[in-house]
């Protein structure tokens, strides 16, 4: 039996962000009740553009213990997307990604159990199984983080654990393998590689891969995190409460390959730069998503192709708003 029901009241932390603006989107769709909050650090107000008079929106930090108490009055289930993103951002300051990370989230533990809600879903890393060769990665599999962000990710995991452990808060923790898709954040150096590269090919500019272009990654089309958010929530707890699933689309596809797509799709005919490989870069990721099919009904909505194509387009649309910083 589901928990959810007519106009549940969903709390999205990073609501203006690229994942939390979609799920915002998504539970508009659905008929659901709507609270976001975000400090605007990485989220963009303009994410939220045709939908922000349909929310309860809250300007508010994670790290503010009070803000959060009252974000939770009344809520049914917290979609936490909020987070500092990046390995490279996390490499060049370790502690505000740890005090974001990893202490922002606990906040939002405390503030949620205190409040009762139904469900908390944490919105995990694939990072934190680290550079281990063994693919696919399984939930099952010990991590190994290599980089401060992907610890991060894995301590707040396994505060999200010990809530339900301890405190009885239903907790899921999903695992994102290369989110990618509209809106994603494009105009910072700590930019994914996807947004980064498709934006400055549209501008006519040389991307520049870091190192020989034959990692690979699991790119998962942003649709395929909403629809696993929106299940977890709501999935029989005793299936899912305290566990974490992976969410991805199951395919590899190389750095290089995914360049080659990129350049059909935007019309770029210049060219590619290579150049040295980054600290606390994964070199292959492939998920296993067994375990998601089977406790969260959850299965990839969008194929690499399709999500890339409907991502250029949007980037298309928006290319006059483009300005990507060397």
């Amino acid at each position: 039996m589901l928990f959810s029901q007519v106009m549940a009241l969903y709390l999205v932390t990073g609501a203006a962000g690229f994942i939390g603006s979609s799920l915002v989107r998504a539970l508009l769709a659905t008929g659901e009740q709507v609270r976001g909050l975000d400090n605007f650090a990485t989220g963009k107000p303009e994410n939220l553009a045709g939908v922000e008079s349909q929310i309860d929106f809250r300007e508010s930090d994670i790290l503010d213990l009070d803000a959060l108490h009252s974000a939770m009055e009344s809520v049914d289930y917290v979609l936490h997307q909020a987070a500092l993103g990046s390995v490279p951002r996390s490499i060049d300051d370790p502690v505000r990604s740890n005090r974001v990370n990893v202490e922002g989230t606990l906040q939002v533990l405390v503030a949620a159990r205190d409040a009762k809600v139904k469900r908390l879903v944490y919105a995990s890393s694939s990072s934190v199984y680290g550079d281990t060769p063994t693919l696919p990665k399984r939930e099952d599999m010990p991590p190994n983080p290599i980089s401060p962000y992907s610890v991060s990710k894995l301590a707040a995991e396994l505060y999200a654990g010990t809530f339900y452990r301890v405190y009885g808060l239903p907790t899921v923790c999903l695992r994102y393998f290369n989110i990618f898709g509209p809106r994603q954040l494009w105009d910072s150096q700590y930019s994914a590689v996807l947004a980064r590269f498709i934006t400055r090919m549209l501008r006519g500019e040389s991307p520049t891969i870091f190192g020989d272009g034959e990692q690979s990654r699991d790119f998962t089309y942003v649709g395929s995190a909403v629809s696993a958010n929106l299940l977890a929530a709501t999935a029989p707890v005793g299936e899912v409460a305290g566990r974490v699933f992976n969410i991805a689309s199951g395919t590899r596809i190389s750095l290089n390959h995914a360049v080659t797509a990129m350049k059909e799709l935007t019309g770029y005919d210049g060219p590619i730069q290579y150049g040295p490989d980054r600290a606390g870069d994964v070199k292959h990721a492939l998920a296993d998503i067994t375990l998601a099919k089977h406790h969260l009904r959850y299965a990839p909505t969008v194929s690499f192709e399709e999500g890339l194509k409907r991502t250029v387009a949007w980037y298309v649309e928006h290319a006059q708003a483009q300005t990507v910083k060397a």
